[in-house]
């Protein structure tokens, strides 16, 4: 499929919108002035000035098919000034496809961000410039602000020398067929588990002494992955040993771990968690159906989600999440909908709907057995209706690329049990120090919220080879601390 831009430099949200509708296609961008051939899967976006004032055009000729869109500029276009050529976009492919996205013209990541900022300058103006401007379903709209409204007294405990600390176990026990996360079966990367223990250790420490220097304030802690329960009960005990020499944990808000495969949970890594002082921990089932299991690489099965679940619950952990995905290979709408029942039934504190993303790095593709957007939003509407009457309510929410469906990911929770550390990593409310192999260290600025990446080597063997530039690049924290006080 062949891009071609006219009179604007709009290329990355052009490509994005694109993919809105056609999320695996191979996308080329024409060259200026070049002609195209007649018979390719064409969409050709322009902005022109005219004798009348600016005009904002998409052609899109895909399959044989044609479909054009056009609009005129207004004042309100140089607010954000891709928008309306995001409009004629949506609305031409729209018309060649008969699919409307449901969050509109947004592809951003995170738009109960965007709902927070519209609320803080529009007001209750905010919900109606998603539907008529933004082009968002009114339900999404009404879900964003929702979200928007929850995580409001989580961002008010927010400091200036706030920061979060996020660590990452990048090994699982075998690789789901639809991710595609930097993990490594235990299988595969066994041998390199103690020398990265080892070395996750002393970045922490480096890491716990540089927040001390900084002044700086820990509010939560989320050890991820990965599936941080691969490591064996002294392994657990080493990092979370790291950490309470390190950091004021007492002090912290929140400590989450993620238990999120069944099958690696154990009585004795529940028993080190408990006494480390994690008060929060992820078993995530994904599914209640050993046939959607089987598909998608998962070795646990129901009896086992059953039984941790009880497992965690005997070891006296009182806040547990768990994660369902929409959208999985051999699924239904019927079948997601006992396990959402069943989720239910468990009672957790927090429950998290996922929708199905398939990215390149996944073994599954979109042209395999993934249920496609009508069912997929069957599903999540089924969870917006069943949840709300079991007592939870919506309190995050994040929207990833390739998402079936171009639908979201909302984590839902029971009264006053909102995890915060995900509320802050998607609202970006203040710096999240990260550790391990593909991490990302989020500095913002407390007085003007720009927002500074450092990032770690993404694979476990390139992070223990190099791990001396790993330590040297954590003094990017400091400089970016040091160049906010000057």
């Amino acid at each position: 499929m062949i891009l071609k831009l006219i009179g604007h430099t709009y290329k990355y949200e052009c490509e994005k919108v694109l993919r809105l509708f056609f999320p695996t296609a191979k996308i080329e961008f024409a060259a200026q002035g070049a002609a195209l051939d007649p018979s390719a899967d064409t969409v050709v976006c322009e902005r022109a000035e005219t004798p009348a004032g600016t005009v904002y055009r998409c052609r899109a000729h895909i399959d044989g098919r044609t479909a054009a869109a056009e609009r005129p500029g207004t004042d309100a276009d140089a607010v954000i000034e891709e928008n309306p050529i995001a409009t004629v976009m949506v609305e031409a492919l729209k018309e060649l496809t008969g699919v409307m996205p449901p969050w509109g013209i947004l592809t951003g990541v995170r738009p109960s961000k965007l709902m927070r900022k519209l609320l803080a300058s529009d007001g209750d103006a905010a919900e109606r410039i998603f539907t008529d401007t933004l082009l968002v379903r009114p339900d999404k709209a009404s879900l964003a602000r929702r979200v928007a409204d929850a995580e409001e007294a989580a961002v008010q405990l927010s400091r200036p020398d706030s920061f979060s600390l996020y660590i990452a176990v990048p090994f699982c026990p075998s690789r789901c067929s639809y991710c595609s996360f930097v993990s490594h079966s235990v299988a595969q990367a066994k041998k390199l588990i103690p020398s990265y223990v080892q070395r996750l250790c002393e970045e922490i420490d480096a890491t716990a002494l540089l927040a001390r220097k900084l002044g700086l304030r820990l509010e939560t802690v989320y050890i991820g992955g990965g599936t941080p329960t691969v490591l064996d009960p002294m392994q657990l005990e080493a990092v979370c040993a790291a950490l309470r020499r390190g950091f004021a944990l007492d002090s912290a808000r929140e400590f989450t771990v993620e238990a999120g495969r069944p099958d690696t949970v154990t009585p004795e890594k529940l028993a080190v968690l408990k006494s480390a002082g994690v008060g929060r921990i992820s078993i995530n089932p994904q599914t209640f159906s050993d046939e959607v299991l089987a598909a998608i690489g998962r070795r646990h099965t129901v009896a086992d989600i059953y039984d941790r679940f009880a497992l965690a619950r005997a070891a006296g952990f009182d806040n547990i999440n768990m994660d369902l995905i929409a959208g999985l290979p051999g699924d239904t709408p019927e079948g997601f909908a006992k396990s959402l029942s069943a989720a239910v039934g468990l009672a957790p504190e927090n429950i998290t709907v996922h929708t199905l993303a398939l990215k390149r790095a996944a073994a599954l593709s979109l042209s395999e057995t993934a249920v496609f957007g009508a069912e997929t939003a069957a599903m999540l509407d089924a969870a917006s209706n069943a949840l709300p009457q079991a007592g939870y309510s919506p309190y995050y929410m994040y929207r990833q690329s390739k998402s079936v469906g171009n639908l979201e990911n909302v984590g839902w929770t029971k009264p006053g049990r909102e995890c915060l550390y995900n509320i802050y990593m998607m609202e970006e409310v203040h710096s999240v120090f990260a550790c391990g192999a593909g991490a990302v260290t989020k500095t913002v600025s407390p007085a003007t919220g720009f927002i500074n990446r450092f990032y770690n080597f993404k694979y476990p063997y390139e992070y223990l080879s190099r791990f001396s530039e790993v330590l040297e690049r954590k003094q990017n924290i400091a400089a970016f601390y040091r160049e906010e006080k000057d």
